[in-house]
């Protein structure tokens, strides 16, 4: 069994596909009409689970907690501030060096270096 996909809520997918695709650096994986708006996925390069960016689900609480790796933590904390986002760190911890970000809809990551 693997996981797939990820529901990622959004209340507008243009501005959460600039946001994945720009800063994020993901690529669109699917992008087809949907009875409900668009199936709209992405993805890091070369990673086997997507993330689906839904807009169909306004109830639905964002996530916290999604953890990703980059190699390159600086380098992400700058695009994702020169996009206007709030990213606290790269930190040191215990554990390794990490990242804290959240996406315009108040999904929240922590990027982990890979």
């Amino acid at each position: 069994m693997e996981i797939s996909t990820v529901t990622i809520p959004v209340s507008d997918q243009e501005t959460a596909l600039a946001f994945y695709t720009g800063p994020l650096g993901m690529g669109i994986r699917t992008d087809n009409p949907f009875p409900m708006g668009r199936w709209l996925t992405v993805a890091p390069e070369g990673s086997t689970t997507t993330l689906l960016l839904a807009s169909w689900f306004p109830e639905m609480a964002p996530i916290g907690g999604l953890i990703l790796t980059a190699p390159d933590l600086d380098d992400l904390a700058g695009r994702l501030r020169s996009a206007g986002t709030t990213a606290d760190g790269p930190a040191d911890a215990p554990w390794g060096r990490q990242l804290l970000f959240q996406d315009p809809f108040g999904n929240g990551y922590v990027v982990s270096q890979s």
